[in-house]
């Protein structure tokens, strides 16, 4: 029985002239009346906002804690299984023709400057110390917070939080698009990933609401990430003495980060990354990438020399061996509330952190997911998902056991004395910098810290605008308009601070929360149509059928509007 040939031609309406010339206005315009209209709302009406939003959220959390679990764990057993799958693993993204783009190191450095980078320096230490405190096991009586015997399941909870979940996430949605757009000649967007499922449907509205929703829960995603990046530079510039305006104190002597100090790091950061944006993936987000790789393993190497050498690193390996225990359990264990004191409060903290961590890493999935495609033409499946998915793990792993061992060790020492574990959580790192170092090598790092910071927080944002507008533009990934670049940078700033401003980060983890939902829903459908897909081709191959399609006529990005 012969299967049908794939859809190869996705025409994608965009503007023939004019300020939108290039871009489809039925996904740019939604888009920009969206999030403009939840950035007027939080900053016109803060009470309003943060009421419906958090009255959302909570349903959310409630009702779809399930959804998001068992999302997850689709993921991750599909990314496994394909690339476990020697047919499979060996397909190429792209024709036999096509070679990578970049080298490994600047592959692998884009990769993860753009997925989690920020989150390193804020959470490194941080989380590692929210888990050492308290964690499922303290709930249930089983481990003492704040103890010897808590340190494994802390590092068992870091670990699946920023691990194997989070990047099969990202691994799905740029494994789909490539899929598509190198063996197809689809458009580099997110409809396009759905065309074994949806076909030509995904021409008209329904494709539109797809790349709308993507482009929103970027926007949130990427607000999220950017809001604790800005609170940490703040805490960076102050520490290195920038000036006392950075933050504001009321009448109980409680501190917050001013409306100066967000304006002031929003501009830094959103300037640089404007700039960036405008000259293109290979240029500014590639030089930026392979600084941040350069000053990440140079922060590493410091804390192996300056840090706790043993125990971080036996954080690591008897951490790593913990957590591939714990997936099974973990992966697919749900909490609910069932009026006891413990059920309770599992339910609760399941709420906070994990369930928080899977929404956010699917709201980023599309900027993650569309990045990934774009720099990974020409690499194998299998090549594709070790290094979406395993590397950056591990790269994480080193990160929270060297530096956050650091932390939990100088508390267990005493040497710390709850400097670290009181501080707030943007200021943990730079704390920790003053307990183990002289004053002027303090400083020294701290200043090192603001750099790597800064890049990582250039290369975020600069990275979401140029996805955003490859969204935009039906897939084009050449060269956009300079408005649109600067429109995107100016709207994230926006965001950012109105959402800081109005009701602090919980407003924009609330609002991302709510922007990831209906993105979960189009992943599990991205991950279907993966499979449909790769089946398909599998089947060709067994009746020496064609597998690629790729020529001058199927790879039409789109169809112009009329004049």
């Amino acid at each position: 029985m012969l299967i049908k040939p794939p859809i190869t031609n996705l025409l994608i309406r965009v503007s023939k002239s004019g300020f939108y010339q290039g871009f489809s206005k039925d996904v740019t315009i939604t888009a920009k009346i969206l999030v403009g209209a939840l950035t007027l709302w939080a900053i016109a009406f803060p009470e309003n906002a943060a009421s419906v939003l958090g009255e959302l959220n909570g349903f959310i959390m409630e009702g779809f804690n399930y959804w998001y679990i068992y999302a997850m764990s689709f993921f991750v057993i599909l990314c496994c299984t394909l690339a476990l799958w020697p047919k499979v693993g060996k397909l190429q993204l792209g024709t036999e023709d096509d070679r990578p783009e970049f080298s490994r190191f600047s592959w692998f450095s884009m990769m993860f400057s753009a997925g989690i980078g920020i989150g390193m320096l804020t959470f490194s230490t941080a989380e590692p110390m929210y888990h050492f405190a308290k964690n499922p096991s303290t709930i249930l009586g089983l481990t003492e917070g704040g103890t010897v015997g808590n340190v494994r399941d802390a590092y068992i909870w870091s670990f699946t939080h920023w691990g194997l979940a989070a990047w099969a996430c990202y691994s799905v949605v740029g494994l789909a698009l490539a899929f598509q757009s190198y063996r197809r000649g689809l458009p580099l967007t997110i409809r396009s990933s759905l065309a074994p499922l949806l076909g030509e449907k995904l021409s008209g509205k329904i494709g539109h609401s797809i790349d709308v929703v993507a482009v929103v829960a970027t926007v949130l995603g990427i607000s999220q990430a950017l809001g604790f990046g800005v609170e940490q530079l703040i805490s960076g510039l102050s520490t290195i003495g920038v000036g006392d305006w950075l933050y504001d104190i009321d009448a109980e002597g409680n501190k917050s980060v001013s409306s100066a100090g967000i304006v002031s790091a929003l501009i830094i950061i959103m300037g640089g990354a404007t700039l960036s944006a405008l000259s293109g993936v290979g240029k500014g987000i590639k030089s930026l990438s392979n600084i941040n790789m350069i000053l990440s393993f140079f922060v590493l190497i410091f804390f192996l020399i300056f840090g706790s050498t043993f125990f971080g690193l036996s954080s690591f390996f008897v951490g790593i061996v913990d957590y591939v225990i714990s997936v099974p359990g973990n992966m697919f264990r749900v909490w609910t509330a069932d009026g006891t004191t413990s059920g309770d409060a599992l339910a609760s903290w399941q709420s906070a952190w994990t369930v928080f961590y899977w929404a956010w890493w699917i709201a980023f999935a599309p900027f993650v997911g569309v990045f990934l495609a774009r720099i990974s033409k020409g690499r194998s499946v299998r090549e594709y998902i070790f290094g979406a998915m395993i590397v950056p793990s591990l790269m994480c792993f080193i990160w929270f056991a060297l530096v956050g061992g650091t932390a939990i060790d100088l508390e267990l020492s005493g040497v710390a004395n709850g400097a670290i574990s009181n501080a707030a959580q943007a200021d943990k790192l730079f704390v920790m910098l003053d307990v183990i170092l002289s004053d002027n090598l303090a400083y020294a790092m701290s200043l090192v810290m603001i750099i790597l910071l800064l890049t990582y927080l250039i290369t975020s944002a600069d990275s979401a605008v140029l996805i955003i507008n490859t969204i935009n533009a039906a897939g084009d990934d050449g060269p956009k308009a300079r408005p649109h670049i600067i429109f995107w940078g100016i709207a994230l700033a926006l965001v950012v601070g109105g959402l800081i401003i109005a009701g602090g980060l919980s407003a924009i983890q609330t609002a991302m929360v709510i922007g990831a939902l209906p993105f979960s829903f189009v992943m599990v459908l991205m991950g279907i149509s993966l499979v449909i897909a790769i089946y398909g081709d599998l089947q060709r191959e067994k009746q020496g059928l064609q597998t690629i399609y790729i020529d001058e006529e199927s790879n039409v990005k789109g169809e112009t509007d009329k004049p």
